[in-house]
Order: structure tokens, then sequence, then C-alpha cells
């Protein structure tokens, strides 16, 4: 019987990119995701790729998609997002607490429904998507900056927890990646605004990018655990340093 992934958020950008990866690596692969068009024309292009609707800030629906897998021997916790870049003073609380519920407890919903089946593989993998915005701080990312340092202490409170189990926890950590929707959601769908990120910067991550670094971690021999894989362009020297190609 093939391994078992699950991929969250896989109906755009880094989410899609993995799901189609794991596939080629043999992987069967749920994706899931909210909205369902997606995931079926991304199932009908790959075979071994099942669509599932899910929503991971809704517990129903998690217990739903947990109780639908015979197995599990990978979870990616991609599902994720940024929204505004508004100073902590200026902040929106309800943007503060959709990062927190689609990230954090997103991921701990996820998390403790597949625990025990990642467990009963022998050999689970449990990839938690994180960014650079966990490593530090910047302005105008306070809520997006929080959440991640939360999903990074998850994995790593996840680590010292099941030591001794056969599951290993791996956090990818991103830095610039251009995928698909990810600067238009925070900054509102102002098309304008979300090019400004990348304008200039020769060669930012690609979704494929990443979802490459995920399938090397998932598919290193069951001893070894990366612990922890900072990913960023080469224009890229740190969270506030990036290089830009002026006309």
């Amino acid at each position: 019987m093939r391994k078992t992934a699950v991929v969250t958020g896989a109906s755009s950008g880094i989410g899609e990119a993995t799901a189609r990866r794991l596939a080629a690596e043999g992987y069967e692969v749920v994706a899931g995701a909210r909205r369902r068009d997606r995931l079926d024309k991304l199932a009908a292009e790959t075979p071994s790729i099942r669509p599932a609707t899910l929503d991971v800030t809704s517990q129903e629906s998690v217990r739903a998609l947990a109780a639908s897998l015979e197995r599990c021997d990978v979870l990616v916790n991609n599902a994720g997002g940024a929204y505004g870049l508004d100073s902590v003073a200026d902040g929106q609380l309800d943007d503060w607490q959709r990062m927190y519920d689609v990230n954090v407890l997103g991921s701990l919903r996820m998390t403790q429904a597949l625990l025990p089946k990642l467990v009963e593989s022998g050999d689970g993998v449990l990839v938690m998507l994180t960014s650079t915005a966990g490593l530090g701080a910047y302005e105008g990312g306070g809520g997006y900056v929080a959440a991640k340092h939360a999903q990074r202490s998850m994995a790593e409170t996840l680590r010292l927890e099941l030591v001794g189990q056969p599951v290993r926890i791996v956090e990818i950590a991103p830095g610039m990646v251009q995928s698909e929707g990810f600067a238009l959601t925070r900054f509102g769908g102002d098309e304008a605004a979300a090019a400004r990120v990348y304008e200039g910067v020769p060669g930012p991550l690609t979704s494929d990018d990443v979802a490459d670094a995920i399938a090397w971690c998932v598919t290193r021999p069951a001893h070894v655990n990366v612990d922890r894989m900072v990913i960023r362009p080469r224009a890229q020297a740190a969270q506030h340093k990036v290089h830009r190609v002026r006309d």
C-alpha cells in the first residue's frame, strides 16, 4: 500500500505545488482546501491526488477529513496566510484573529486529528510551514509574525513531546516567495501593492522551490529529521535586506 500524504491549503500556491510534487514522489495525496473547484481540477490532472473539501478553522471539517482516511504518513500543515500590514497600534483585531485561527489553531486542529495515524504509520512526518517571519520581527508584520512564532514554538514543543515516537517534526521557513495570492491577500486584493513586494527582485522563490524543499525533507531516511530548513532567494539576505534591480 502506498503512503498517504495530507496537504492543507492545497488549492493554490505552495500547497498546490507540494501536492503535485509529493504525488510525483509516489504518495497518494489528499489535497485539502475550501475551494473545491480548484481541487477537482488538480485531481483531474494528477490521478494520485484526491480532493477533500477542508476548512482548517472548523473542527467539524477537520474531524470529517480525519475520519475519511485509512492512513496518514505525512501531514503538511501549509494552510495559512497574512492579512494586513498595519502596525501593532493600528492592527485590526479581525485580521489578527483570522491569522491566528488559520495559521496556528488550524495547524493545531490538523495535528491533533492526524497525529494518531502518523504514529500508527511507523514513520510519520509532520511538516509545519512557518516563515522567516517566525525567526524575527519586522514593522507592519505584528499579527503574522506572532502567528508564525507560535507555529514555530508548536513544532519545537512537538519534537520534545514526541521523542521516542516514530514521528519526525519538520519546520520549513521560507523567505520571499512569489506564490499565487499571498501578497494579494495581505493587501486586500490591491494588485498594485502586491506587485510592489516583488518589484525589482531578481529571482524570488517560487512555490515549486518550497515544494522541492518539503519533498526532500519528507523523503529522507526514517532516522533523519530536518528540524528546520530556512529557504530564501539569493536576493534576500534577511527580512529587511533585499536586493532590487532598479531601472
